[in-house]
């Protein structure tokens, strides 16, 4: 197979060959060529994450700082007792807790399947080398851990990633490759914007799930929104993540597209190209590089997922499990935290080594329908509650949202799906529960409006502009206490 232009030809049979050789089965060829991929995977994955950001810089970042500002908490879920109720807490703690688990249990498994073709070794042996590393750093070194982990593994992965692109490049047509490669036969469909089961309705769908997801509806970015300055500098950090989300995917995802041209794929799924493609193109300096740099991207991202679960659990749920934790000593409440995180990071873990189980299918399962499905039932009280607009929804309309969107989850991925040929299609799967949660949580305020003055004054602390005064940051509150808010009469 020539490359456009007759520049060179596939390093397939060319370059040196993957360590493990297998030849591809018709199953394998099948799967790779049905697979949506291409300009599709920008489209339908970063580029609504994003915009998504993008409009939260100005409507969550400044509130969620204000959260530890102006009502003196240190897990993103504390102002949910005051805001609402001691259940709808509760609830929401429980839930995320365990979605959470699964997934970063996806995370890991594809770190694992990455490692399985560098290296050789086992699924289950990579799942335990990066959880145990990230386990002893994040324990140990808490936010500073993940801040600066982040800010390394940026840097690595940003030589990685431009020696991968220009590797790339220079085996097939130079900076021309850009816009010749979508017309060679293995590429046909590839340059469409959405494509397969990432239809108009899934990227809509999309958008609203991780503009609830990544301005803090996951936790993690929360917490990390809660931890800058003040309210501006939070917004200024969201507005570079969003550009860097709009940038950085387009350095990453081009050699990944161009891998029909390069590669034949060991696994069905084809979740093995690119390590293949790596292995074969870059010298081994540089493959160090890029192992390094995606060891640390997933490390990054779990261990700042793990510090947001310890501080839920220490902070929301034990108090309410144990009335020693509500006065446990700031010492007592660290303890408590680290072996929060190692039993977490355990859990997922274990979630890990069974995604390509048949209750767990396969990473992009996990990830996509799992954790996309249940965001909005999860996310929409917690995020929405911070907006003077919904002032009306209260623990009533929070509870109902959570609950019926759990239940349209539930029947949509199952008894629905089981009675559809082929089974429900992707984009109602992940966009039903949403819609189904945002629409109680809104109609339900109407119905039964559940405002206060003491929710009012919760709303009006998190919305109220930035003044030195009330930008003053006291001592953290303990895990016993709660906000400096009453809370109405029915919590």
């Amino acid at each position: 197979m020539h490359i456009r232009g007759g520049r060179r030809r596939s390093v397939r049979g060319t370059q040196r060959a993957p360590r493990r050789p297998a030849p591809a089965t018709k199953a394998a060829r099948a799967a790779r060529a049905a697979r949506a991929s291409g300009v599709t995977s920008f489209v339908t994955w970063s580029f609504p994450i994003a915009i998504g950001i993008f409009i939260g810089a100005k409507l969550f970042a400044p509130r969620l700082n204000r959260l530890r500002s102006r009502l003196h908490v240190a897990s993103p879920l504390e102002y949910l007792k005051s805001r609402y109720n001691l259940k709808t807490q509760q609830a929401l703690a429980w839930s995320g807790v365990l979605l959470k688990i699964v997934d970063v249990g996806a995370k890991w498994a594809a770190i694992a399947t990455l490692l399985s073709v560098f290296t050789g070794i086992s699924l289950n042996q990579g799942i335990l080398i990066t959880g145990v590393i990230t386990g002893i750093y994040c324990t140990v070194g808490g936010l500073w851990a993940d801040a600066l982990t982040e800010m390394g593994q940026f840097v690595i992965q940003f030589f990685a990633g431009i020696a991968m692109l220009v590797a790339v490049m220079g085996e097939l047509d130079g900076f021309s490759t850009f816009w010749t490669i979508w017309d060679e036969p293995e590429l046909q469909g590839h340059g469409a914007p959405t494509a397969g089961p990432y239809t108009v309705t899934f990227l809509l769908a999309f958008l609203f799930i991780k503009t609830f997801e990544y301005n803090g509806g996951m936790w993690n970015q929360a917490q990390r929104y809660m931890a800058t300055a003040n309210a501006r500098e939070a917004t200024r950090s969201v507005r570079l993540s969003a550009l860097l989300w709009f940038v950085w995917p387009l350095v990453l995802f081009f050699p990944m597209w161009c891998a029909p041209l390069l590669v034949e794929a060991q696994k069905p799924d084809a979740s093995d190209s690119y390590a293949l493609m790596t292995e074969q193109l870059l010298p081994h300096g540089l493959l160090g590089l890029v192992i390094v740099g995606f060891f640390s991207h997933t490390m990054a991202m779990c261990s700042s997922d793990a510090n947001a679960i310890a501080a839920v659990f220490t902070r929301d749920i034990m108090p309410v499990l144990s009335r020693k934790a509500r006065t446990w000593s700031e010492r007592a409440g660290l303890f408590a935290a680290r072996w929060t995180t190692v039993a977490f990071l355990g859990l997922s873990m274990a979630i890990a080594t069974q995604v390509n189980s048949p209750t767990f299918k396969n990473i992009i399962t996990v990830v996509i329908t799992w954790v996309a499905g249940l965001m909005g039932p999860i996310a929409i009280p917690f995020m929405l509650g911070l907006l003077k607009s919904f002032r009306r929804s209260g623990p009533t309309a929070a509870l109902s949202s959570w609950g019926l969107g759990l239940l349209a989850f539930w029947l949509v991925n199952y008894p629905i799906s089981w009675g559809i040929d082929g089974g429900t299609p992707l984009q109602y799967k992940v966009s039903v529960p949403l819609a189904i949660s945002l629409i109680v949580y809104v109609l339900v305020g109407f119905i039964k409006p559940e405002d206060t003055p003491e929710r009012d004054l919760v709303l009006a602390r998190i919305n109220g502009d930035d003044d030195p005064a009330a930008a003053a940051v006291p001592a953290p509150a303990g895990p016993s206490e709660v906000p400096p808010v009453k809370e109405g009469a029915d919590g």
